[in-house]
């Protein structure tokens, strides 16, 4: 059938899935084949820790409600109460006037980036990311008409290099997406670094005489290990916040999160407008009603941090044993590991022969590395040394 007949992009899209979901269904295959406890599959975030018993509590009582009530629409932004106890949420962990009018209800981060580059960008714009990211931000990114550029982070700390990202901005820059702690390397970006960022950032402004956007895309801001995660908003007011409670409150599946336009931002009022009318015009309105109504009452449960922790220590002593080299995570579940070889791709395909399931590094914008999804079962990780060990002697021998 003629390419004409559909979008050769989208199925571009389609036909090409990312590496990570890639790797995954592998995995499903391969257990099923084999035994899921013959394969150790590190290659996609889903979270071990259940969520919280309260989310359960909640989800049971309003499944005695009225029925046509609980599953009907709510507005198009989300629920005014829902959106309200967002809003307190932020004042009271952040100390930001937040309102309700800067929220936007979405399901989960995925959906809140797409609305928000629709929201603020125009086709041709330009978007940096800072490499290792996120793969699918390329994806969101051109789907809103705009290019990728990408910048290195610090080679050394994986830190934001400001003067890199300066040395990017020209007068097509729209925004520039910061996710801390980043997914894949586990950083956490300093208050001081931040205030770097967004001191450039302000005479970049002021020389174009418009907005630079900051997206902060924070689905992992409540996993960290003993550091602080600031909060952008209260150091950048042209800050935008994507957050989902896929990873905070183990909820993947269900798609819940929200955006929230900076109340300290000079056009606020017109941004959260714009945020409307992009999540109408891409049909992502009244996000799933159940959970937003679960949010009123679980809004302030915190993560179950101890068993990622776990597994983090059990994951780096062991591979460090081994003579693996690695970035200490601050933050998420993921383990930055150096490859064995200078190729990637090829390393994590002979991985696949010992039935460890590792990210390759190239689709995050970085050569020469692997991404080691810790958020398993403890056994998973246990299990796993024997087959870690015989892949770094297969490359000694």
């Amino acid at each position: 059938m003629s390419a004409e007949t559909y979008n050769q992009r989208m199925y571009d899209l389609g036909s090409e899935p990312s590496v990570i979901r890639e790797l995954f269904a592998y995995g499903m295959t391969r257990k099923a084949e084999i035994g899921a406890d013959k394969v150790f599959d590190f290659s996609i975030g889903n979270p071990s820790v259940p969520a919280p018993q309260q989310v359960k509590d909640t989800l049971v009582k309003l499944l005695e409600e009225d029925p046509t009530a609980l599953h009907g629409y709510s507005p198009a932004a989300g629920f005014p109460s829902t959106r309200q106890v967002v809003a307190d949420h932020i004042r009271r962990n952040f100390g930001l006037p937040a309102t309700a009018d800067g929220v936007y209800l979405t399901a989960g981060a995925a959906g809140a980036l797409a609305i928000v580059l629709a929201a603020v960008s125009y086709p041709g714009d330009e978007v940096i990311v800072v490499a290792p990211y996120f793969p699918e931000y390329k994806t969101f990114i051109e789907n809103a008409g705009c290019t990728v550029v990408e910048v290195l982070a610090d080679p050394e700390t994986f830190a934001l290099d400001v003067d890199a990202i300066e040395q990017a901005i020209n007068d097509k820059t729209r925004a520039i997406i910061i996710n801390s702690p980043n997914n894949p390397v586990g950083s956490v970006y300093s208050k001081e670094n931040l205030e770097d960022l967004a001191a450039m950032l302000t005479r970049k402004e002021e020389e174009l005489g418009r907005p630079l956007y900051i997206i902060s895309d924070e689905p992992y801001r409540n996993i960290t290990y003993g550091v602080e995660v600031p909060y952008i908003p209260l150091i950048y007011p042209d800050t935008i916040v994507c957050y989902s409670y896929s990873k905070a409150l183990s909820l993947p599946g269900e798609r819940i999160g929200y955006i929230y336009v900076s109340d300290l931002m000079e056009n606020s009022h017109e941004v959260s407008l714009a945020v409307a009318g992009a999540g109408r015009s891409l049909g992502y309105v009244c996000a799933p009603v159940i959970f937003q109504r679960m949010l009123e009452s679980c809004i302030d449960l915190p993560s179950d941090v101890e068993a990622y922790a776990t597994n983090r220590k059990l994951l780096t002593e062991g591979l460090k044993a081994l003579g693996y080299e690695y970035v200490e995570p601050q933050g998420a579940f993921y383990l930055w590991v150096k490859a064995l070889e200078d190729d990637a791709k090829a390393f994590s395909e002979r991985a696949k022969s010992y039935e460890l399931l590792l990210v390759p590094s190239d689709s995050f914008g970085a050569p020469g590395w692997v991404r080691v999804s810790y958020c398993v079962g403890r056994d998973v990780i246990e299990n796993s040394m024997p087959a870690f060990k015989a892949l770094k002697e297969s490359y000694d021998a």
